[in-house]
C-alpha cells in the first residue's frame, strides 16, 4: 500500500489556479492542476482522463494520472511539443466550462472486528475511543477514490477522519486476505487481493474488488464515492456465498 504522506491541506483557492503545462523532454507533457490532494484537483484530473479516453488526439501514445496532474505521452515524429501543448491547453480550457459530474456512490459492507479486524481495538485505544465509536466514525464518512494502484483494484481514498488515524504496524504481516479493510495514518483502504501489508486491520468486506475475468476487472473506479456499511458475521457469510 501507499507509504507516502498525503497532503490533505490543499485549499479551494489553491485549486482554482490555472493549469500549468510542463514539458518532459520531447515525448511528454505534464498537465499540473495544483499541488497536494483535494477533491477539486481530482475532478479536473478525472475530467481530462475521461476526455482523453474518449477523444485521444492524433499522435497521443498514453497518459499517466496522479493526484493533481496528468502526464500525456505523444509520438514526437507525429507531433511537436508545441503542437501537443496547444492541443492540451485547448482541451483543458474546454473542460473548465463543463458542469461537474456527480460521482457514483458505491456501498461496501464491512464486518468489523473479530478475526477480520484484529487491530480494531488498537485503533480504538490509540485514539482514546471505544470500538463502537471507531466503527461509527469509519462507517459515517464518505471516501473519494482518487485513483487505483499499488495492487490491482486497490483504491487510494481520501476523506478519513483524523479521529481514528493510527500508525502503521512496526512489523508488516506476510499475507493479508483480500477484502480486508485497514487504516494507516490518515488513510483507509481495502486490500483487493491477498498481499503483504503493514496497515492496522479493522474489518473485511465480502465483496470482490478485483475479478480479472470481469469487464472492467475492478469494482471501483477513479471518481467513485465509497460508503462503508457495518454488517454482522452472519450477513458477511451470506453475501460471501452469494458472490461465489
Amino acid at each position: 500500500m501507499y507509504n507516502g504522506v498525503m497532503n490533505l491541506n490543499q485549499t479551494m483557492a489553491d485549486c482554482q489556479s490555472a493549469a500549468v503545462l510542463v514539458p518532459f523532454g520531447e515525448t511528454a507533457i505534464m498537465v499540473e492542476f495544483g499541488k497536494g490532494i483535494h477533491p477539486e484537483l481530482h475532478r479536473k484530473v478525472k475530467a481530462l482522463n475521461d476526455y482523453l479516453d474518449q477523444y485521444p488526439f492524433a499522435g497521443m501514445v498514453e497518459y499517466v494520472a496522479a493526484f493533481a496532474s496528468v502526464t500525456v505521452f505523444y509520438d514526437p515524429i507525429k507531433l511537436t511539443c508545441e503542437a501537443a501543448a496547444s492541443l492540451l491547453q485547448e482541451i483543458v480550457n474546454t473542460l473548465e466550462q463543463q458542469e461537474e459530474v456527480k460521482p457514483r456512490i458505491v456501498e461496501i459492507p464491512v464486518c468489523y472486528g473479530g478475526e477480520f479486524g484484529p487491530d480494531l481495538e488498537f485503533v480504538a485505544q490509540h485514539n482514546g475511543r471505544t470500538v463502537n465509536e471507531v466503527i461509527e466514525i469509519h462507517a459515517g464518512g464518505q471516501y473519494l477514490v482518487y485513483m487505483l494502484g499499488f495492487a490491482p483494484g486497490f483504491p487510494y481514498l481520501g476523506g478519513m477522519s483524523e479521529r481514528i488515524a493510527a500508525p502503521r504496524r512496526t512489523s508488516p504481516r506476510p499475507a493479508i486476505p483480500a477484502g480486508t479493510v485497514g487504516i494507516a495514518g490518515m488513510q483507509t483502504g481495502v486490500y483487493p487481493i491477498t498481499t503483504p501489508g503493514g496497515w492496522q486491520l479493522i474489518g473485511r468486506t465480502p465483496l470482490d474488488l478485483f475479478c480479472p475475468n470481469d469487464n472492467p476487472p475492478t469494482l471501483l473506479q477513479s471518481g467513485d464515492m465509497i460508503k462503508f456499511r457495518p454488517i454482522l458475521l452472519e450477513e458477511y457469510w451470506k453475501l460471501k456465498g452469494a458472490g461465489q
